[in-house]
């Protein structure tokens, strides 16, 4: 199984009512559910470990996990109230203010955290989670607890204006780099973790140098690009789309990613290890195909295996 640690919110998308009002719909979301969402669509065995309300849009949030086959058994249930984001578009690209205070996700505490089974082979973590204290420190210790025996990915994710203290949030995503197995970025993420390189490449080196086995960026429509502490250095192009909007692009991709090195026999530290260029193209290109879906259709909405075929 792989378990998709992080948040689960509510998208407060922008529409319009039937005469013509500007209004807000809610839809399931947040980074790291739509990743687990998309494995489950997928056919991959995913859970998810988050804080989940008993509030509607809990509800709303745990009928939709359930109904894309993505295991809850790991969800924290708590009073505490859902986080909210309220999404703004712009020529199709998504910019976000959150409402997250006490929320179930924000102050979900190491004493909460369920064992985890044997049969979780892969860990992933991602999103505003990362930045959200006291959730941050937690699935970070998680990370050192847990990651030991386990293949793990990191999506940072990385939301600028939510990041209350930026030296704190470097230290603890350079950590988590450090133990991950495979670190995923965007090109807007790595010019901000790393800015001074002048070419891609070279800031992807500067992760790896890290500790990660496998580093990837995606560049929106320009592809993606991988490169491995082997050598191996792949880039693929992005699959055609026509842009609705690109909420939740990435946290599909990253599902995509993971499902093709599962459907490979690729999803541990040793199979990491034996990657192939053309393993990794494989697996690039899955991701890439799944995204292209989603972003086809209004919000974080991945495709299901069929769809795919």
């Amino acid at each position: 199984m792989i378990l998709c640690s992080g948040e689960s919110l509510i998208d407060m998308i922008p529409s319009e009512t039937a005469d013509g009002k500007s209004c807000f719909v809610p839809h399931p979301g947040g980074a790291v559910f739509n990743t687990a969402i998309a494995l489950g669509r997928l056919g991959v065995d995913a859970g998810l470990l988050t804080g989940l309300s008993s509030d509607l849009f809990g509800v709303q949030l745990r009928q939709a996990l359930e109904d894309s086959h993505v295991d809850t058994r790991f969800a924290v249930s708590t009073e505490r109230p859902t986080t909210l984001a309220f999404v703004a578009l712009r020529d199709g690209q998504a910019s976000y203010s959150f409402f997250d205070e006490n929320s179930a996700l924000r102050m979900l505490s190491n004493e909460e955290i369920p064992s985890l089974d044997p049969e979780i082979d892969c860990l992933f973590f991602g999103g505003i989670s990362l930045a959200s204290e006291p959730c941050a420190d937690t699935f970070a210790s998680l990370l050192e607890r847990e990651g030991k025996d386990r293949l793990a990915m990191l999506d940072p994710n990385i939301r600028p204006s939510f990041i209350a203290d930026e030296g704190r949030f470097r230290a603890r995503i350079k950590r988590m780099m450090e133990i991950c197995d495979i670190v995923k970025v965007s090109d807007e993420d790595l010019d901000w973790l790393v800015p001074r390189p002048p070419t891609i490449r070279e800031q992807l080196l500067s992760i790896l140098e890290l500790g990660p086995s496998l580093v990837v960026a995606t560049k929106g429509s320009a592809g993606a690009i991988a490169m491995s502490s082997a050598g191996i250095d792949v880039e693929t192009p992005a699959a055609n789309a026509e842009v609705v909007d690109t909420v939740g692009a990435g946290d599909t991709f990253n599902a995509g990613f993971l499902a093709g090195l599962s459907r490979q026999n690729k999803l541990s530290r040793a199979g990491i290890g034996k990657l192939s260029v053309a393993d990794l193209e494989s697996a690039l290109g899955l991701g890439s195909a799944a995204a292209a879906v989603t972003v086809s259709r209004a919000g974080a909405n991945p495709p299901w295996e069929r769809e795919l075929m």
